[in-house]
């Protein structure tokens, strides 16, 4: 067993939760999980008694700055993905990254890994994209040398949005909409994968460098919805539906939904024709990567995750 303290902000998602069974599985037994979504704490602990976690807002500074003397690994995970409140992304993925940084400064914690997105590379321009782009900035120009990952969308156990909440709504609306013709190329990220990637660069201590671990295969998103569907048996009808009409549907639902799954930012990201560099992750962090087909039937089917659902 490997004792190093590995402190995981954020730690309660979807990254997170799946990075926890793989480095337990790698063998690393002192994780410490510092969150602010008390259920998805209760989840974590829950399945893993054995794991340190901690309820805080990481954009305040308080008692969770303890957990950082005598870390070895801080793996930054913390992310506001999907709303329509603009300041919850400038606490979560700006703010919090502020102090995170100054706490592995004044502890002087000796490796970092922070996972950032593939959007800063997008051509979008939504809250997500620009606090993500300015939280990777705030890590490049820390001084602190760390691999940068960039990931696309993701997918996989614990999907509390994206993919998991679609395959959730189709197993009970009677029709699926789709936008448009339903032709926009995604490259998906099976998060097992990714988790991978982040165990190779804790054990091989990689310490620079911006790596784009784009999907290594282009799916449309209306292949993605049929894919999903019949992993998951629904039987739902798939429906196109005018991107105007959508548009104005999920603008609606907004009015009604302070949280919603959805949002026209995200309906705009998924339109705006970005395709990202593909480069040889497999073959520089040696890890085998999960075919689109099979990660989707183990993100759905596994008797043991598969139910487990997250709050968003």
């Amino acid at each position: 067993m490997n004792s190093e303290k590995i402190i995981l902000p954020g730690g309660a998602g979807l990254v997170g939760q799946n990075l926890v069974i793989r480095l337990k599985a790698a063998g690393y037994s002192n994780l410490v999980v510092i969150d602010k979504r008390a259920h998805n704490l209760e989840v974590l602990h829950r399945l893993h008694p054995d794991v340190t976690v901690e309820a805080a807002d990481l954009a305040e500074k308080g008692a969770w700055t303890r957990h950082f003397e005598g870390a070895a690994v801080v793996v930054m995970l913390q992310a506001h993905i999907g709303s329509n409140d603009y300041s919850a992304f400038v606490r979560d993925n700006i703010d919090s990254t502020r102090l995170i940084l100054d706490e592995i400064k004044a502890n002087s914690v000796p490796y970092l890994v922070h996972v950032s997105s593939s959007v800063v590379e997008s051509s979008a321009d939504d809250f997500y994209t620009r606090t993500k782009k300015a939280q990777e900035k705030l890590v490049l120009e820390s001084g602190l040398p760390c691999p940068v990952l960039r990931p696309t969308l993701m997918f996989g156990w614990f999907d509390r949005k994206h993919l998991g909440w679609l395959s959730r709504f189709m197993k009970k609306a009677p029709v699926f909409p789709v936008p448009g013709d339903g032709r926009f190329m995604r490259q998906p990220l099976y998060v097992g994968d990714l988790c991978a990637i982040i165990v190779s660069c804790i054990e091989n201590r990689v310490r620079d460098g911006i790596y784009n671990i784009s999907g290594l295969e282009k799916v449309d998103y209306i292949d993605i919805i049929r894919t999903i569907k019949a992993a998951v048996g629904a039987r739902a009808p798939i429906v196109k539906i005018p991107y105007g009409l959508f548009h104005f549907l999920l603008w609606l639902w907004a009015l009604f939904d302070k949280k919603p799954p959805f949002t026209t930012q995200q309906l705009a990201a998924l339109t705006a024709g970005d395709e990202f560099e593909v480069i040889d992750w497999p073959g520089i962090f040696h890890v085998t990567p999960t075919p689109f087909k099979d990660a989707v039937h183990m993100t759905f089917c596994d008797p043991t995750y598969s139910n487990v659902v997250l709050e968003f």
